[in-house]
């Protein structure tokens, strides 16, 4: 049968979408994704023990606002993204904006410092683990996203999968700011952004084969 045809038949026999079906389906998996990443941040990493000191740190909520940010702005564009023929429209500009803070800030940090200090701000003393740490606790908003996904009409799936893995990314990284001692912004915009970048690199790659027609 031709293509056309097709999506004609289609066409005639569907019936119409329920009222707020994309964003209750992305809420439950938000929920599920977010419980998850909590979940495997307690029974493998731990809050760190000060949190309630940290918390009256300005730094702590910038850092905790890296990944929400990301997270609003992913979330936006899955949503656009799983309606056929849809475009991300200002989503994808949004998700720079958090990004291009966090960069300001770490050359604010950089310039300030001593020339011997540079390195330590950007390494800190977890940035052989942050990402794959990261990575690790997006694994279940990471699924949750994907049936969310499943579910709907994308028609565009690498760029589907590529924001749906970022939106995991960002949920596993908001978790894992309840455990980790790093809050310098060097830190946060090399490891923390390598950490959500994993996810996103494998949904674009996993896309065209998990959310194909």
């Amino acid at each position: 049968m031709e293509t056309d045809k097709l999506i004609e038949m289609l066409a005639r026999q569907a019936g119409p979408v329920e009222r707020g079906a994309v964003g209750r389906r992305y809420g439950a998996a938000l929920a599920a994704g977010a419980a998850g990443a909590l979940l495997l941040m307690l029974a493998f990493l731990g809050i760190r023990p000060d949190l309630a000191q940290v918390a009256r740190d300005p730094m702590f909520w910038v850092k905790l606002a890296l990944p929400l940010a990301l997270l609003a702005a992913a979330l936006a564009a899955a949503m656009r993204l799983a309606r056929p023929g849809a475009r991300v429209g200002y989503a994808a500009e949004a998700a720079l904006l958090p990004v291009a803070g966090i960069w300001a800030l770490a050359a604010a940090a950089l310039y300030s410092a001593a020339p011997g200090e540079r390195m330590a701000l950007v390494l800190g003393s977890t940035w052989s683990v942050c990402p794959f740490n990261i990575a690790m606790l997006s694994v279940p908003a990471f699924a949750a996203a994907f049936w969310a996904m499943r579910g709907l009409a994308p028609t565009r799936p690498a760029v589907a999968g590529a924001f749906s893995g970022l939106l995991a990314g960002s949920v596993g990284a908001a978790a894992y700011c309840l455990h980790c001692p790093e809050m310098a912004p060097p830190f946060l915009g090399t490891w923390y952004l390598l950490g959500m970048a994993i996810p996103a690199v494998a949904g674009a790659l996993a896309g065209p084969r998990l959310l194909r027609w």
